[in-house]
């Protein structure tokens, strides 16, 4: 089974390296990263020890930042080595600052993690939330080198709990610690012999609360809202603008509401503001340096067109409505739950254990279509006893759910 697998490492690096050949922009930065890699790879005192984060993507970063930071005050004697999988997160994170040294991850070979090791001298790994590779995790474990899973998440129908799959079962006992996000990963990981396992919840929530402490204020948006209840619609797609954009005609002037689209291309913003008549609404760029008080009509709506802030304005939001739910999946819901946000999505928000386990509570709310949108919407405005219940409920979430990366540190 080894060599199967790891021919099919070989496969599917040539297949990328194929697409990248076809004009494929996401391949073509893979491959092209990937070149001359062992450059950049290794280094340069061979008496640093080093700590190895890996993370697949920029989500699973966000997840794994708030153990960087905590390494960095624990063991500031030890470098960092940051390696990405998917160009997604590469492009946007090679410069970050708290690592030593960020780069794409080689391919999962035996040789190349054997290499890998040691070129760094590396002394602990970190592998964040469902990124297996197999190779790596078993050089790991012959070194004796310590790995840890952290914010690890497994559902049943993984397939390490087929009944075909006992090859890739036995690998994950080269995993030192799992680190996992609910109980019922740790019950699936029990379930085949694996006892090494804590539930810490997701370090995410750590992130956002941190960054939600240190939220600055936007006088720009504050003239906008002009003491009226704001809706903030957070990196919507097409679909989402379908329900959106109707009801945002149709509000109370003791509302209003922000969207921040995921696609700021000024294409897709012009496909927005040509939905409404001039004066119902604004766009931030071409209104951040006037004083929106100043307007005698209060637009309705603000369109939100550039990058870095959805985070940080959600303190302005009475509820929610965070985007993707019409594609393949909701957006980032916490940002917005920990400011007590109510929270409104699409019907597709299952690999999110928050958004599961708030949509049952009460304090997250699904929609698939407009009359159900519109419902929802309505009774967040104007049944506060209704509002108050959910706002609780996501605030005492967010409270049980702060502390995983404390856990973490108390543990390794």
């Amino acid at each position: 089974m080894n060599v199967l697998y790891s021919l099919a490492i070989r496969l599917y690096s040539g297949a990328i390296a194929l697409a990248s050949f076809l004009g494929n922009k996401k391949a073509r930065l893979w491959w092209k990263g990937r070149k001359n890699q062992w450059d950049k790879l290794k280094s340069l005192d061979k008496n640093d020890e080093w700590i190895w984060f890996h993370v697949s993507s920029l989500g699973e970063f966000e997840q794994g930042l708030p153990v960087i930071e905590s390494m960095k005050k624990k063991l500031p004697q030890y470098k960092i080595l940051l390696t990405f999988f998917s160009p997604s997160g590469y492009e946007i994170r090679k410069n970050f600052q708290l690592a030593d040294k960020v780069a794409y991850m080689p391919s999962d070979t035996y040789a190349n993690a054997k290499r890998l090791i040691k070129n760094f001298n590396i002394k602990m790994a970190f592998f964040v939330k469902y990124d297996f590779w197999f190779n790596y995790m078993k050089a790991l474990k012959n070194n004796d080198i310590p790995l840890y899973y952290i914010s690890a998440l497994l559902h049943d129908d993984h397939y390490f709990f087929k009944f075909y799959a006992s090859w890739f079962r036995k690998q994950l006992f080269n995993v030192t610690h799992f680190f996992v996000q609910n109980d019922d990963t740790a019950k699936l990981l029990k379930s085949i012999g694996i006892e090494d396992v804590t539930v810490t919840g997701d370090t995410r929530f750590d992130r956002v609360y941190e960054i939600a402490k240190q939220s600055k204020s936007f006088p720009e948006i504050e003239d906008f809202i002009a003491g009226r209840k704001c809706i903030i619609a957070g990196s919507s797609w097409q679909p989402d603008e379908k329900f959106l954009i109707p009801f945002s005609k149709n509000m109370p002037d003791d509302y209003c509401m922000i969207i921040a689209p995921h696609d700021i291309a000024e294409s897709h913003i012009k496909q927005i503001t040509s939905q409404y008549d001039s004066q119902q609404l604004i766009v931030y760029s071409q209104q951040v340096n006037k004083t929106m008080s100043q307007q005698v009509n209060k637009p309705k709506v603000l369109i939100i067109d550039t990058i870095g802030i959805l985070k940080q304005i959600y303190k302005y939001a009475r509820f929610a409505y965070v985007g993707g739910g019409f594609m393949s999946s909701i957006h980032n819901t916490q940002e917005a739950l920990v400011f007590g946000c109510p929270v409104v999505v699409g019907p597709k928000y299952h690999k999110f254990v928050e958004a599961v386990d708030l949509v049952e509570k009460g304090g997250m709310f699904s929609v698939t279509n407009q009359q159900e949108f519109d419902e929802i919407f309505e009774k967040l405005m104007n049944d506060d006893a209704f509002y108050s219940k959910a706002s609780g409920i996501c605030q005492d979430y967010i409270q049980l759910s702060i502390g995983a990366t404390e856990k973490i540190m108390a543990r390794v």
